[in-house]
């Protein structure tokens, strides 16, 4: 089996027409379909029906499309990587959620360009599960997230722990009170912001993190609401309309609406992971870590050496 057979093949059945594949392919429409003829003879089965219009796939060719699908983008993540191992980037491309931002990114590279005066670095909002797919493909080298996933593709570091602290009205009842327990915040509406698929109700809404975190200590807030990113959880704060639970160091964050109030769960944190490429690592990368650590320890920060 040749892979322009199977390119072929995937053209033809996406674009359902042999003359749409062959202009996305630029190919002639007899080369199509001596690939293809070609691939079936391999396989020992007909893949397309050729009687119908649009065409249409049989159920063999329904099978084989879907289960080369994976085949093809691996190949894809594979010529990347080949490319990027043959010619390093001379920018780091760093993706970060957001809430990251507003932590000590910017102190990282600030002091990473100190180090570094001849590197170029971008930076991309992207959230924790988007990362894994850019990293593979190259739109960025390294990720700042919240979620721990598995892909043998990435390498995920455990950089520390982050307390969450609880953001409230300033005229909520618990707005002056401090190490408040998870069960004191049942009946108040949470306000959910993590962009995250696990947020989808196929797989359970107790996947959610601060969901997940408040099931932990047999509660669950009267109701929620489910927004688009971090900012908009807390206008919806300042606005009295609920409460949530946000990483220690967002708190500076419209203090002048919110309060910020301790939680006496030590096990209440959000971790922050760094991603990057298991094989593949940026030419940056080991001072980009150094420097990470150096900045956790000059604010005498709790993290994990690797």
């Amino acid at each position: 089996m040749q892979l322009k057979q199977l390119q072929a093949f995937h053209a033809v059945a996406k674009s359902q027409s042999f003359s749409a594949a062959a202009a996305l392919t630029d190919l002639s429409q007899p080369t199509l379909s001596r690939l293809i003829k070609q691939l079936e003879e391999e396989i020992g089965a007909e893949l397309i029906d050729r009687y119908h219009r649009p065409l249409q796939l049989t159920a063999a060719g329904e099978f084989f499309y879907e289960k080369s699908l994976a085949l093809l983008a691996e190949l894809d993540t594979i010529t990347a990587m080949t490319q990027r191992m043959a010619h390093p980037p001379k920018t780091l491309r760093i993706g970060f959620v957001p809430s990251v931002l507003y932590g000590l990114l910017p102190n990282i590279i600030g002091l990473l360009k100190r180090q570094l005066p001849d590197l170029e670095v971008q930076l991309k909002d992207i959230s924790s599960y988007q990362q894994l797919e850019a990293l593979k493909s190259g739109d960025i080298d390294v990720g700042f997230g919240r979620f721990a996933q598995q892909d043998t593709w990435v390498q995920q570091i455990l950089l520390r722990h982050e307390r969450y602290v609880v953001a409230l009205p300033v005229t909520h009842p618990l707005a002056g009170v401090n190490d408040l327990r998870l069960p004191q915040l049942a009946d108040n509406r949470l306000i959910l912001y993590h962009q995250s698929h696990l947020n989808s109700t196929a797989l359970g809404q107790e996947t959610e993190p601060l969901l997940n975190l408040f099931d932990r200590y047999g509660v669950l807030p009267f109701a929620t609401t489910t927004v688009s990113d971090l900012q908009v959880a807390l206008g919806l704060v300042a606005a009295g309309e609920g409460i949530t639970l946000v990483p220690d160091s967002l708190k500076t964050l419209r203090s002048e609406q919110i309060r910020y109030q301790t939680l006496l769960h030590e096990d209440a944190t959000s971790p922050i992971y760094l991603n990057t490429l298991a094989e593949i690592a940026h030419p940056a990368y080991p001072t980009f870590l150094e420097t990470i650590y150096q900045v956790y320890e000059n604010k005498g920060i709790t993290y994990r050496r690797k």
